[in-house]
């Protein structure tokens, strides 16, 4: 069986891992040129620890991860409310088995660890379905016919695009937008978060894990902007204006945003679909289920799905029963981690909720 994976980040490099596991012929396109750099710091929790843990990538990834000491609240003129020792607002409590790493740590990990036939700088234009395949066709490479299409190609997906029908018909903005980038450590913070939120607009800033840089996750609320996604100059302007009137260290902070060459932004939103596959095609992570970053529980999501559609796939006689099990399971607990996102607007859920959310499916 021949599988074309959209999008290489965490749902398709994990796709990768598993469809090659049970025997397919994998292909993945990713319109960047290369791995995406840059990302904030994620988190691998409940049952995505498990998938890890049989892909033999646990003791890896444990090994890079973030390694926090705390964080510190700070008001608007950046005198510091208060601080914590015992957990942080990225990755929750210090004494559970979360795992927290930067994005770009987890994609780089999964992709030395995969098989897989890659196809950089291109990306699909038109998806035909026909008696016995799906035939494909790229921007740049030649048109190709495979068994399989799967989506795993983010927030505003191709695939879903082609496939199911317009954006706006499923992505759900919550009223919030992010943007995400780094930058030298001016502010000599060792193992640090600082969070400072002022009005209608904040930021927080991590450590990287060697102290050197720093990752800057600015955001502000606002209703609906119309801009282009691809246009990362105009999405720097956009928070620029929002975030102008923020004091302390931010000017210093977007002038490094300015600078950066990993500057990545996008509105906080939700993905809801009555169903992730038609056809031959079908959809996983942020494309299918996003529960947008104010759940925590996009990686697992991604990493937990692409379990479970592979394994569905491998012990199935055809696709469509394999993509309605996989559904099926995937289902209640995408439900169950979106909704931590709904739970506190503007801060995160309660641990208790957290604890079931990342819990709610068996494996």
């Amino acid at each position: 069986m021949r599988a074309l994976i959209s999008g290489a980040g965490t749902a398709g490099l994990s796709l990768a891992f598993w469809l090659r596991r049970h025997g397919f012929t994998v292909t993945v396109v990713e319109r960047s040129s290369a791995l995406r750099p840059g990302g904030h710091a994620i988190d691998i929790r409940g049952a995505a620890l498990e998938v890890v843990s049989r892909m033999g990538l646990l003791e890896e990834i444990r090994r890079a991860r973030t390694g926090y000491r705390g964080m510190s609240m700070l008001d608007g003129d950046g005198d510091e409310i208060f601080r914590s020792t015992e957990s942080t607002y990225s990755g929750g409590r210090f004494d559970n088995d979360d795992v927290e790493l930067l994005r770009e740590d987890l994609t780089r990990i999964l992709f030395e660890h995969t098989l897989a036939e890659y196809i950089f700088g291109d990306s699909i234009t038109a998806l035909r379905e026909h008696a016995d395949g799906v035939h494909v066709t790229f921007e740049r490479s030649e048109p190709r016919d495979f068994d399989l299409v799967i989506g795993a190609d983010g927030l505003h997906s191709t695939v879903r695009r082609l496939a199911f029908g317009p954006e706006e018909r499923f992505v759900h903005p919550l009223g919030q937008y992010i943007g995400i980038y780094t930058m030298d450590n001016f502010l000599g913070l060792e193992d640090w978060q600082t969070w400072l939120r002022d009005g209608d607009a904040g930021y927080g800033i991590f450590t990287t894990r060697d102290n050197t840089r720093i990752k800057v996750f600015v955001g502000f609320d606002a209703d609906p902007i119309d801009y282009d996604h691809r246009d990362v100059e105009q999405q720097k302007r956009i928070v620029a204006e929002h975030c102008a009137a923020l004091r302390w260290e931010t000017p210093r902070l977007l002038k490094g945003m300015w600078e950066a060459p990993d500057f990545y932004f996008d509105a906080m939103a939700q993905v809801r679909m009555d169903h992730w596959s038609t056809g031959r095609i079908s959809l996983i992570g942020d494309a299918a289920c996003c529960p947008s970053p104010m759940s925590g529980q996009g990686t697992s999501l991604a990493l937990v799905g692409a379990h479970v559609l592979a394994e569905e796939l491998g012990k199935a006689t055809d696709h469509k029963t394999a993509f309605a099990r996989y559904e099926a399971r995937m289902r209640p607990f995408a439900e169950a981690n979106q909704a931590l996102a709904l739970e506190n607007p503007g801060g995160p859920a309660s641990d208790e909720s957290v604890e079931r959310a990342k819990n709610a499916i068996a494996l």
